[in-house]
């Protein structure tokens, strides 16, 4: 019997089948479908079906943001979307953007929703009430090789109301980002299979999680419409042996307000992907 594929196992097939770096996300906000779409709850579904049919083979993830499906009642769309995105584009995982965080027997229900009712390869999670909110999604029996993504250095000013504080009680002082990388590379990695989040308006902060996690994969939002420096993501954070999902969303969603939205969205998906690409051999002295 062949033995199921992981989700790290997916992540470098997608990567080397199409050349790519790129994750879309899938954000759908009706006020902004494009031509007859727009305004319509009911069309999530074919909007989003359109973007991943477009951009199938240039991608190395897609990344459905639950909130924008639950906001709208459309989880049977969403539903019907994972359906879609595994029978079109087998060979891309799916990451389903939910930052989950609780604990016990309410972490067990939530890992059912990602990985049983909508079947994602990957999901991501809040670690900060620790370990306990992580380990029902590592479950070695029900979700082997199931991945997860704990937010560790955001993309959001915010972020530094907690993320970039010093821990006094550990050795070193470490910032609590650093900290949160070095527990998934260590002690909480029980199926190997655990990756980070960290935001593209961060370059910094990517090279100093990669120096101390430089075998996970980064999930890096930022990229597109939030306005992170593409060259210096790929530099600070790509590695041979430790791939990085560099995500844009809306730049690709709403390249267009017309009806020749999903050509547009693959027009800007391949230059997106084009840039990235060519990012891994620029030097300190060069821009793309």
């Amino acid at each position: 019997m062949t033995k199921p594929l992981t989700f790290l196992d997916m992540l470098s097939a997608a990567e080397r089948q199409n050349d790519s770096m790129l994750c879309v996300g899938l954000d759908p906000e009706p006020t902004r479908f494009p031509g007859r779409f727009k305004g319509d709850s009911n069309k999530i579904y074919d909007f989003c079906a359109a973007i991943v049919d477009a951009t199938a083979d240039l991608v190395i993830a897609f990344k459905p943001q639950i909130a924008y499906f639950a906001a709208h009642r459309a989880e049977g769309q969403l539903e019907r979307l994972m359906e879609h995105m595994r029978r079109v584009a087998p060979q891309v995982p799916i990451i389903l953007d939910a930052k989950r965080g609780d604990i016990g027997s309410t972490a067990e229900q939530y890992a059912i929703e990602a990985f049983e009712r909508y079947g994602a390869d990957a999901v991501t999670l809040s670690p900060f009430m620790g370990f306990d909110s992580v380990a029902p999604y590592l479950n070695p029996v029900k979700y082997a090789g199931k991945g997860a993504f704990l937010l560790c250095r955001t993309s959001n000013p915010g972020g530094d109301d907690l993320q970039n504080q010093r821990l006094a009680s550990i050795e070193g002082q470490p910032l609590l980002y650093e900290h949160v990388a070095r527990l998934a590379q260590g002690p909480w990695n029980l199926n190997g299979q655990l990756g980070l989040v960290v935001g593209a308006t961060y370059p910094a902060e990517i090279e100093r999680v990669r120096t101390v996690a430089p075998t996970l994969p980064l999930l890096i939002p930022g990229v597109g419409a939030q306005g992170g420096d593409a060259v210096a993501t790929v530099r600070a954070g790509w590695r041979p042996d430790a791939p990085i999902i560099v995500n844009s969303s809306r730049a690709i969603l709403y390249a267009s307000p017309g009806d020749d939205f999903a050509a547009a969205a693959r027009r800007e998906a391949a230059q997106t992907r084009h840039m990235l690409q060519a990012a891994r051999s620029v030097s300190p002295t060069q821009t793309v």
